[in-house]
């Protein structure tokens, strides 16, 4: 087989098979197959597409080539959720305890961020003491035990899309459905997970800017994991704002750990209760998605989902009296202030301006060798559709830099839009997909 037919063959617009897709994937891996030729039919990729066996096939290959985790030695139905990603989301550390405390295991792989803010773990390392690393056996045993574990994911797990993540990053080659739900599912499904339920965003600060193109996205994924005998749903909402009030690693667990205390922004609720609900059917729990709402609600409510999560913080090193005190969690030396140059409404927040606000106070990693600044971040006093006076606070900015704190400022006074008049309503769940179609709201 020649790598040369293979891009020839897709050039000319037709379907590679399994044989082909796994030659490619695998001897690209190892390094036989050279940047030049996989960029050629990567490039040929993005105009030709991929038909849905085509896309089946590189998830299954890319999953394929490092290691595929086994959790079959925990009990019960396995649910992941995943995001593709916004401004403000820490929807995983509050609805982890929120559903184990249902009697769902959790076993989570999650990874460090790039970009605004830090990811999953880099947010729960706020907390000190907090760890990720732990024995495969240790992560089993926590999750048999508490229902709930996150660690860091494996150096081995897909390096296949690692590798052709970093060429199509390079190669203006990212923006293609097929590309994108291949290397998403692939680590979802090398996790180890029974079934997935994914939290798909569109908006100015998402990765798809346009709601069609984000439930094609989302259609794309159900399909693939559903093809490969994972039960898979994904839900659609917004991201033209970020999600919740606070942008920043140790700003965004307080808001988190809020929602588990019965307090909490309501769109950071909505979407814990409509993605819990889901991983709650899938698991077998209940019967119908109203019933996961109220199993949801009320584990909130009991106090349930706090407890849970204080339990798993303590199995992984981290200290509770900063769950306990949510003053204790770091932070910023300096509290800084912008307000609104005019009276009206808020039309619009462009989330993605506002995570690079946050970047600047060094919320986030311009690089992976980038330090992370835990402490520092935004918390916004206004959300699109509020009225606000001239001179009212939009937004406080949390540095430990004057100088950064001022750029945040002057880069966040581009992100907000106020308008004499009201906005219209705009849902924040757009839809629901799942194996049997589009459901849009």
């Amino acid at each position: 087989m020649r790598m040369y037919d293979l891009i020839l063959k897709k050039r000319n617009g037709e379907a590679l098979n399994k044989e082909e897709i796994d030659f490619f994937v695998q001897e690209y891996t190892k390094g036989i197959i050279p940047d030049y030729q996989a960029s050629a039919l990567l490039m040929a990729i993005y105009f030709q597409k991929m038909n849905k066996e085509e896309t089946v096939c590189l998830t299954e290959s890319m999953m394929n080539s490092g290691e595929v985790i086994d959790l079959s030695s925990i009990e019960g139905i396995k649910v992941d959720k995943h995001s593709t990603g916004g401004v403000g989301d820490k929807t995983t550390i509050a609805l982890g305890p929120i559903v184990a405390a249902c009697g769902v295991p959790v076993a989570k792989l999650s990874g460090r961020g790039l970009g605004h803010t830090g990811g999953t773990i880099d947010k729960l390392e706020s907390i000190p003491g907090f760890s990720v690393e732990m024995t495969k056996e240790t992560f089993i045993n926590n999750v048999n035990r508490i229902k709930l574990a996150v660690a860091g994911q494996t150096a081995n797990l897909t390096p296949a899309d690692k590798k052709l993540y970093s060429l199509r990053d390079v190669t203006a080659t990212v923006d293609n459905i097929s590309l994108i739900a291949s290397s998403i599912m692939s680590k979802k499904l090398a996790s180890g997970a029974d079934a997935i339920v994914l939290d798909v965003k569109s908006g100015s600060g998402a990765f798809m800017k346009d709601i069609d193109e984000a439930f094609l996205l989302a259609k794309e994924m159900v399909d693939i994991g559903n093809n490969v005998n994972r039960s898979t749903v994904a839900v659609v909402s917004d991201m033209n704002q970020p999600l919740g009030y606070a942008i920043g690693n140790s700003l965004e667990v307080k808001e988190a750990i809020q929602l588990l205390k019965g307090e909490g922004p309501e769109d950071l609720k909505s979407i814990c209760i409509s993605l819990g609900s889901y991983m709650l059917l899938l698991a077998n729990k209940v019967a119908t998605e109203y019933e996961g709402k109220r199993m949801i609600e009320q584990a909130i409510e009991s106090g349930k989902a706090l407890q849970t999560f204080k339990n798993f913080v303590e199995n992984q090193g981290g200290d509770i009296a900063y769950i306990e005190d949510l003053n204790l969690l770091p932070q910023a030396t300096e509290i800084l202030t912008y307000k609104a140059k005019k009276s009206g409404y808020v039309h619009k927040i462009e989330a993605d301006i506002v995570g690079v606000s946050a970047l600047i106070l060094g919320a986030g990693r311009d690089t992976k060798e980038s330090k992370i600044d835990l402490s520092v971040g935004i918390i916004l006093n206004k959300k699109a559709g509020d009225f606000v006076e001239e001179g009212e606070i939009l937004a406080y900015i949390h540095c430990n830099d004057f100088a950064k704190g001022n750029a945040a400022i002057d880069k966040l006074a581009t992100a907000y839009i106020i308008e004499d008049f009201e906005p219209e309503y705009r849902p924040f769940i757009y839809g629901v997909v799942t194996k049997d179609g589009i459901k849009r709201l």
